[in-house]
């Protein structure tokens, strides 16, 4: 479904929900009944979070384009070692 714009010259711009390609060039408007033109507005693209978008993106090129690994992932990172001298362990952290 798409949210289509009509603009009645007395009470305003409206909002009516039709699925795609079925919207007319005018609507009757709900308060007064009158005829309102329908208005063309951009699409609202912009209300998906970058991060989400591109997560989208990132999985719609997987699907035909998949990504090749060419060698194991690097190791993580190991934690230094505790040391055996158990004084050790009072001494100030850095």
């Amino acid at each position: 479904m798409a949210v289509y714009r009509y603009r009645c010259a007395a009470c305003g711009p409206f909002d009516v929900s039709r699925p795609i390609g079925t919207a007319g060039s005018a609507e009757r408007c709900a308060s007064c009944g009158g005829e309102a033109p329908r208005v063309f507005t951009p699409p609202l693209l912009t209300r998906t979070p970058r991060p989400l978008a591109r997560a989208y993106e990132v999985q719609e090129a997987s699907a035909h384009e998949p990504r090749v690994v060419t060698r194991p992932p690097a190791a993580a990172p190991r934690a230094p070692a505790r040391p055996a001298d158990p004084r050790h362990a009072q001494l100030p952290r850095p």
